[in-house]
């Protein structure tokens, strides 16, 4: 895989988090695959509200608008669980576009029978629930386990996080997930250090997201609108 140039679009305004989140992501890409972050010009400094989802979902189809004009990116992906401004984007851009929660989730399907999702923030659990129905997933969904504490304050403390965790992943498994998808930027690297303490497979949603718009790039796939 070569000369391949993907843009991370963090749906909020929080710059620190656009060069960790891209720093991050880099990391889990292939050789010639080069990723460059973008920042929300506007909105919340941390999405965890559904109206700040939807304000957000308005600066990223603007956003898409602009990369449309300049063409230079091979992908785009969005860096927010939940995806804000995904199908819109997908309507402005020739080339693929993912999010976060829509890779994951389809990762998930394509690894084990039924999938949960564990994420930070009580009001992403509604808002979760409407988009794996969106995405026509409902069927292998085993439901969303949220915790108090919104991502951005789990990225703070991750070692306090890390037990509240694991305790909603094998809350998942018992009903009935077999994949648990860790949602959010607070919670990249947790799949990995949990893993070997969790009776269900987790997965990270940020290396999700890599790993399929790489593979979408590299094969100029386009996914369908939803």
């Amino acid at each position: 895989m070569t000369d391949i140039r993907l843009a991370l679009i963090n749906a909020n305004t929080t710059s620190a988090m656009t060069e960790r989140m891209t720093r991050q992501a880099q990391a889990m890409a292939p050789a010639g695959v080069v990723i460059e972050g973008l920042t929300a010009p506007r909105g919340a400094s941390y999405i965890s509200t559904p109206e700040a989802a939807e304000d957000a979902a308005r600066v990223v189809a603007e956003m898409a608008e602009i990369l449309a004009q300049g063409q230079a990116y091979q992908g785009v992906m969005i860096s927010c669980f939940g995806d804000p401004g995904l199908f819109a984007a997908r309507t402005r851009l020739s080339v693929p576009v993912l999010g976060m929660a829509d890779a994951s989730c389809h990762v998930a399907t394509q690894l084990a029978d039924r999938f949960a999702i564990v994420t930070g923030g009580r009001a992403w659990g509604p808002m979760l629930e409407a988009f794996v129905e969106r995405i026509g997933l409902a069927s292998r969904f085993a439901g969303v386990r949220t915790l108090d504490l919104t991502g951005d304050r789990i990225a703070a403390d991750p070692l306090r996080a890390e037990a509240l965790v694991l305790r909603e992943i094998e809350a998942a498994h018992q009903k009935g997930a077999d994949a648990v998808v860790l949602g959010g930027a607070g919670l990249v690297g947790f799949a990995e250090r949990l893993s070997p303490q969790s009776p269900a497979l987790v997965l990270d949603s940020l290396a999700c997201l890599v790993s399929q718009a790489c593979a979408m790039a590299q094969f100029g796939f386009r996914p369908k609108q939803t």
